[in-house]
């Protein structure tokens, strides 16, 4: 503290003592205020509502989006937690529910941005995260008026949800995160690829800072299904309508479409080959012309037989 010059003999004089005065009042004043915040911040309750106005850039809009989504939760046992741009609601622990959506979602999030989407969701999408299969099952026709056709989860565009069975693992809810931004970033895009990509992450992890997609379950499927020679061409592959792709011969049609996009990852491909897609949708709907310029081939029949022996070389432990 800098002293007034009138003190005398190292004592300071009444201007100073009146200006001391005020300073420390100040000083009291501003401790007494970060007490109290201290205090408010440790009594907010566990379920992430405290967060909303620290961790959404959209604040108004999040923060009304979790009073209407409050009002919905069947119990209290639920917990909500803002994952921009996701409102992620959970029924496991409090600390659990933040794990997941800081773990799983804020990392796949970031390296998926990182690698392929420009825009997130136009509008916030809720993520919800049940403990087990019981929960699941009951939560689910009660909230949304039906029981699910999966046992893992599922996206709704029309509900703008995410619904998991947590209890089986987050490779699926890596999945369906993918597909907002494909609807967001590439609306054109046909299912084969859409969910090409979306079960390429179904088994992820890091690499150099990357996303990328490991050997999983579908392989094996797969690999019976080349050695059954029941695997379709390429070009039919991506000129499967959309209920051509999920009804018929549906397993070997998302594995196929997996271990292609597997494939272009494994040749540093896949980045080009989603953004000249983007780019060239409008002539090639399909992707297959764009596929053959990022191979550069022109013999598709030979390439499916370097493509099947690359897959019948592939391991999943």
């Amino acid at each position: 503290m800098k002293h007034d010059s009138n003190s005398i003999s190292g004592r300071p004089g009444r201007l100073a003592v009146r200006r001391s005065t005020r300073i420390f009042a100040r000083w009291l004043a501003g401790a007494c205020l970060l007490g109290l915040a201290g205090l408010l911040a440790a009594s907010q309750p566990p379920n992430g509502w405290a967060k909303v106005h620290r961790l959404a850039n959209g604040g108004d809009r999040y923060a009304e989006h979790i009073d209407r989504l409050k009002k919905k939760l069947p119990h209290d046992d639920f917990h909500i937690v803002v994952q921009q741009p996701f409102v992620v609601i959970g029924d496991e622990s409090p600390q659990q529910v933040r794990a997941r959506a800081k773990r799983t979602i804020a990392w796949a999030v970031n390296l998926l941005k990182a690698d392929f989407f420009e825009h997130d969701p136009e509008h916030i999408i809720d993520i919800w995260l049940f403990k087990d299969k019981q929960s699941y099952e009951q939560h689910v026709e009660q909230l949304f008026g039906s029981r699910p056709n999966t046992p893992y989860g599922y996206y709704s565009s029309r509900r703008r949800a995410l619904v998991m069975n947590i209890s089986t693992g987050g490779g699926t809810l890596v999945h369906e995160i993918v597909h907002p931004f494909i609807e967001r970033n590439f609306p054109q895009c046909p299912a084969w690829f859409n969910e090409g990509l979306a079960s390429l992450y179904e088994q992820s992890a890091e690499r150099e800072g990357r996303i990328c997609g490991l050997t999983n379950w579908r392989l094996r499927g797969l690999q019976r299904a080349i050695q059954g020679e029941m695997v379709p061409s390429f070009q039919t592959l991506c000129g499967t309508s959309t209920n051509e792709f999920y009804r018929e011969n549906a397993g070997v049609h998302y594995a196929q479409a997996r271990y292609l996009c597997y494939y272009l990852q494994e040749k540093g491909l896949l980045r080009d080959f989603y953004r000249q897609f983007c780019e060239n949708v409008d002539a090639d709907p399909t992707g297959f012309a764009t596929l053959q310029s990022v191979l550069d081939r022109t013999d598709m029949d030979a390439f499916q037989e370097e493509w099947e022996e690359f897959v019948l070389q592939l391991r999943f432990r």
